[in-house]
């Protein structure tokens, strides 16, 4: 049996978790001196809540060696082989520190560590195709060959509030946030070859920006693959979500709309009212 597993930065939801049988490794938070298991022992809202008072981004790190090995040594003494995923390799180390544990525990022939090139739920997606294909009996040489298709065609992007935390966490320079605030600016940032950059600016509220960059990927969406979208947030008002949900919902196309909540490490970086619509595109 192949089993699937990701960091935690794949951000699904428990419910897609658990219906697809998905294994996760959480990535470290550290909060000043203490540090936490992301979606494990601390929400994005205490991460907000932190920030704001110490006026800073948290840091966010690879997970350790012992904590790579418990949760992929089971899956190997049980007799299993794995597809491992980790967030894009030009923004975390996570992926070297896999092979590391892979090649300790001489499981090479056994354990495939997938750069996904992506974060979020652009990995979330090729994680659930990944499980289906795991489920109905595929080889990993099938699953993998199948990744190496979709990977390019993962559509990743998503709105930003704010720049603060992008400033903070030194993504962007203090006169672009300080004039992004000021003119009510909200870049659409996209992730393309792995790492992420700006493309448009919206301006104005939030609600009515998150609506039209929805909007503007008509075209894209309708030549999308059906089977689902992912509407991925950072702590948005539900009433922003639910216009999104809604918008799509009339386009009469995706067999499903998912809906799920960034985690800790993502919204470290992005900041609350933060909304991405991902797909994958057809070709």
């Amino acid at each position: 049996m192949v089993r699937i597993i990701s960091d935690s930065t794949c951000d699904l939801s428990q419910e897609l978790i658990d219906r697809y049988h998905i294994s996760i490794l959480p990535l470290h938070i550290v909060l000043g001196d203490t540090e936490y298991l992301d979606g494990v022992n601390i929400t994005p809202d205490q991460i907000y809540a932190w920030s704001e008072a110490n006026k800073t981004t948290p840091k966010t790190s690879a997970p350790s060696l012992d904590d790579v090995t418990a949760v992929l040594k089971p899956v190997l003494d049980q007799g299993d082989e794995a597809v491992f995923f980790c967030i894009s390799e030009q923004m975390s180390t996570t992926g070297n520190v896999l092979r590391m544990v892979v090649d300790h525990l001489d499981a090479a022939d056994r354990v495939t560590v997938v750069d996904s090139m992506n974060l979020s739920t652009g990995i979330g997606l090729m994680v659930i195709e990944s499980a289906i294909w795991a489920e109905a009996g595929r080889s990993r040489a099938e699953i993998l060959a199948h990744i190496e298709e979709l990977r390019p065609l993962v559509r990743a992007s998503f709105v930003v509030d704010t720049l603060l935390y992008l400033y903070r966490g030194g993504r962007c320079s203090g006169l672009a946030a300080m004039a992004g605030s000021m003119l009510k600016l909200h870049p659409e940032i996209v992730v393309r070859d792995g790492a992420m950059s700006p493309t448009k600016k919206y301006r104005g509220k939030l609600d009515s920006v998150i609506l039209h960059y929805a909007k503007d990927m008509e075209a894209d969406l309708m030549k999308a693959r059906p089977d689902r979208v992912f509407i991925t947030h950072s702590g948005c008002d539900k009433a922003t979500v639910d216009s999104v949900r809604t918008y799509l919902e009339s386009l009469h196309y995706f067999n499903e709309i998912l809906e799920t909540r960034a985690g800790g490490v993502v919204s470290s970086h992005c900041g609350p009212g933060t909304l991405g619509v991902l797909f994958i595109a057809n070709s």
